[in-house]
C-alpha cells in the first residue's frame, strides 16, 4: 500500500513514516520544505516531495499538520483526492478538522483520528487512539483502522468528534496548563537547580512532566489552549481549587485539610479500587529516569 503523509517532516509524521516503512508500505512524505524532507529521507527509506498533487497516487493520506494550517492544507490536497482513497487526520481536536474535511474532500472517505501520545513512544503497544466516525463509510473505515491498531497492541476508542474535544479539554488542556504553570512557579525559585538535584520521587515525576511539555513547540500549545472547548471554565475551576487548598494551608486548618483529602481519597477509591497502586507505578516511572 502507498501511504502519503502530509506534514511528514514533523515529529509525529516521522514517527508514523518509520512505522509504516518498517511494515513494508511505500511511504511518501509531503511537505513545504525540501531541506527538512531531505533530512528525514536520510534517516528513513521513504520518498519525499513538495508537490501536493502526488497525494493522488496514494491509497491512503495521513494529515499530520498543525490546527492553524489544517484548512489551508486540506484545500490544497482536496483537488487531488479521489474515490477509493482514505484520508485521516492526526490533529488533537476533532470537531473542526472533521468538518473541514467533510466540506472540502468530497470523494475520498475521511476519518478523524487522534493518536493520544507523542513521538517519544517506542511502539503502538498500550498507546491510546480515538477514532471519530460520523457516517456509515467512516464507521467501516474506523473498524478496519481499529483492527489494525489493536493487532499492534494499541487501545482504541470510538466517539463523536464533539465528545472527543470535550474530553481532550481536560486530558490535554488541563494537564498542559498545570505543567506550564508549575514550570513558571519552579523557575522563579532561587535554589531551583539544587532542588532538582536532591528532589525525591514525586518531584522527579512532576519535573519530568514540566520538561516534557515545555520542550514542545509553544505555538502548538498556544493553539491548543485557545481551541479547546470550555477550557476557560475548566481552568477557572482549577484556579478556584488552588485557592481553596492554599487558603487551608495559609490558615493552618489542619483538620479541614485532612477531611478534604480523605474525601478525595474516598471518591478515587469508588471510581478505581486499585488506585493506590499508583504509588508503586510512580517508582517504576522514576526507575527509568536519569
Amino acid at each position: 500500500m502507498k501511504i502519503a503523509i502530509v506534514g511528514g517532516s514533523g515529529k509525529m509524521g516521522q514517527w508514523f513514516a518509520r512505522l509504516l516503512a518498517q511494515e513494508g508500505h511505500e511511504v511518501l512524505l509531503v511537505g513545504r520544505s525540501e531541506e527538512k524532507l531531505r533530512a528525514v529521507q536520510q534517516e528513513l527509506d521513504v520518498d519525499i516531495t513538495t508537490d501536493v498533487s502526488r497525494v493522488g497516487d496514494a491509497n491512503a493520506i495521513i494529515l499530520s499538520v498543525p490546527l492553524d494550517t489544517f484548512e489551508a492544507v486540506v484545500k490544497q490536497i482536496a483537488p487531488h483526492t479521489h474515490s477509493g482513497q482514505n484520508v485521516v487526520d492526526f490533529t488533537s481536536l476533532k470537531a473542526e478538522p472533521v468538518d473541514i474535511m467533510h466540506r472540502h474532500i468530497t470523494s475520498a472517505v475521511t476519518l478523524g483520528t487522534h493518536p493520544v501520545f507523542g513521538p517519544g513512544a517506542k511502539s503502538l503497544v498500550n498507546q491510546n487512539f480515538v477514532l471519530t466516525p460520523t457516517n456509515d463509510g467512516e464507521t467501516a473505515l474506523a473498524d478496519k483502522v481499529r483492527d489494525y491498531l489493536e493487532a499492534k497492541g494499541a487501545r482504541v476508542s470510538l466517539m463523536a468528534p464533539e465528545e472527543h474535544d470535550r474530553m481532550m479539554t481536560v486530558i490535554l488542556g488541563l494537564a498542559h496548563f498545570i505543567a506550564i504553570v508549575s514550570a513558571d512557579t519552579l523557575l522563579r525559585m532561587e535554589r531551583f537547580q539544587e532542588m532538582k538535584q536532591i528532589g525525591g520521587t514525586t518531584f522527579r515525576v512532576l519535573y519530568t512532566l514540566v520538561e516534557s511539555v515545555i520542550s514542545e513547540d509553544p505555538e502548538l500549545y498556544a493553539s491548543l489552549q485557545m481551541s479547546f472547548p470550555d477550557i476557560g471554565e475548566i481552568e477557572g475551576q482549577f484556579q478556584q481549587s488552588v485557592k481553596t487548598w492554599a487558603d487551608l494551608v495559609k490558615s493552618g486548618d489542619r483538620q479541614a485539610f485532612v477531611d478534604r483529602m480523605s474525601a478525595l481519597k474516598d471518591r478515587l477509591e469508588e471510581t478505581d479500587p486499585h488506585f493506590q497502586k499508583a504509588y508503586e507505578d510512580m517508582y517504576r516511572i522514576t526507575d527509568g529516569l536519569p
